[in-house]
């Protein structure tokens, strides 16, 4: 009797599961698990490349920030982006033509990645759920994030997951061999600079505002405390209305993610909304980031991936101090050089970002920088070492995948 009420539990709670996962009414951040993965019984995917990306739809903004290179990845080595969300997934199909599969049990995703004899394995973020992929050994996993930053997680020790990392430029090797213990970053490590910088150079609208312009461009509130960069809450209204005050325009480009975790982020959004559409600012949400970096003159930002971004802009830029006491930074050398804007200073933010606009002591060093965190930003050459590492590895994989199948005494066929 008691199997028999442990088998009708569960019957109810996989019936109550399916109920939520169809009607949309999971917590926000868990993937729905409506999968494909019946119709993918024996089907292999196609290409060398499989991007998984099992996170919801409010982190999708870490995968747009690659589709551009991975369009061109897919011309040459055949890329398929497996989800684990049916939403996400979806969304994808609408916004890149790319192929896009929702697998939702281990087992399918192992198989499949073995069946199709998948090269190489790529992700965005750390997502825990990430192990799902990583269980494979047939296939190499390469870690490429969504930006290159002095953020505490761009050294985490989730990097010691993944095979390699494809990272911007020496900046980010020196960040993890100063940072991250026990992990060999020259050896693992390879440098390819920003490739979406190269393929998302879309036409640009000329700027039509002629008055000295601000991008306010704050991260969002973070994770946990140790990652609490944002300024939004704390510096963000006087700051701007002081910029405002000193008759500079202003763009503000909120975080995909602000105000998730802390609601009062999400508050200060709204107010600063607010007093920026009665001052006749500008609100950059749905703006290409090229677009905003062309009309503005100078940026205010918090430690983020967006500083490193402007620098091949050549133009000044001011970085936040954290106000919260638990926030830690895996600082390199351009922490040191730009100039830092503390919580009690913010309204004075008008006056220095003026001074800086008409006068830019720093614009020579910030060049020297420029190749020590993006290598060569000659135009085509981030994305051509993206492709040739992605091609280089994928032959590495062949020969490794080779030499395991004969010490097994495997006779498994690779469809490749």
């Amino acid at each position: 009797m008691p199997a028999r009420g442990n088998a009708l539990r569960r019957r109810v709670r996989s019936a109550g599961g399916k109920l939520l996962r169809r009607f949309r009414l999971l917590p926000g951040g868990m993937p729905d698990g409506i999968g494909d993965d019946a119709a993918l019984a024996g089907a292999a995917l196609d290409g060398e490349v499989v991007v998984y990306f099992p996170d919801t739809v409010d982190s999708l903004y870490q995968l747009r920030s690659w589709y551009g290179p991975l369009q061109e990845l897919h011309r040459v080595q055949g890329v398929t982006i497996v989800c684990m969300d049916s939403r996400t997934a979806a969304a994808i199909r609408g916004e890149v033509p790319l192929p896009v599969v929702t697998i939702a049990l281990d087992a399918t995703l192992d198989a499949i990645i073995l069946r199709s004899g998948t090269k190489l394995v790529l992700y965005v973020n750390y997502n825990p759920l990430n192990t799902a992929a990583l269980r494979s050994r047939s296939a190499i996993h390469v870690s490429l994030l969504h930006g290159d930053s002095d953020k505490v997680v761009s050294v985490s020790n989730q990097i010691k997951a993944y095979d390699y990392s494809f990272v911007a430029g020496q900046a980010a090797i020196d960040r993890l061999e100063r940072h991250t213990t026990l992990f060999d970053a020259p050896a693992r490590c390879i440098p390819v600079g920003r490739p979406p910088l190269d393929t998302d150079r879309a036409e640009l609208m000329p700027r039509t505002d002629d008055r000295p312009t601000v991008l306010y461009a704050p991260t969002w509130e973070g994770g946990q405390a140790s990652a609490a960069y944002s300024s939004l809450a704390t510096h963000g209204i006087p700051a701007v209305r002081s910029l405002l005050d000193e008759g500079l325009q202003v763009i503000y480009r909120p975080h995909p993610l602000t105000g998730v975790r802390v609601p009062a982020y999400g508050e200060a959004d709204r107010e600063l909304r607010e007093l920026l559409a009665e001052a006749g600012g500008l609100l950059s949400t749905e703006r290409p980031l090229q677009q905003d970096f062309a009309d503005a003159d100078l940026i205010l930002c918090d430690v983020s991936a967006v500083s490193g971004d402007w620098l091949p802009t050549g133009k000044p830029l001011i970085i936040t101090r954290p106000a919260d006491p638990h926030a830690r930074d895996a600082a390199t050398e351009l922490l040191g050089v730009v100039p830092r804007l503390l919580e009690a200073e913010a309204g004075t933010a008008g006056t220095v970002a003026r001074g800086l606009i008409e006068h830019d002591p720093l614009r020579e060093k910030r060049i020297e920088l420029t190749e020590y965190y993006l290598g060569d930003i000659t135009p085509g050459s981030s994305l051509r070492r993206f492709l040739d590492a992605c091609r280089r590895l994928a032959a590495r994989r062949d020969e490794l995948w080779a030499r395991i199948q004969d010490q097994e005494g495997t006779t498994t066929a690779d469809p490749t």
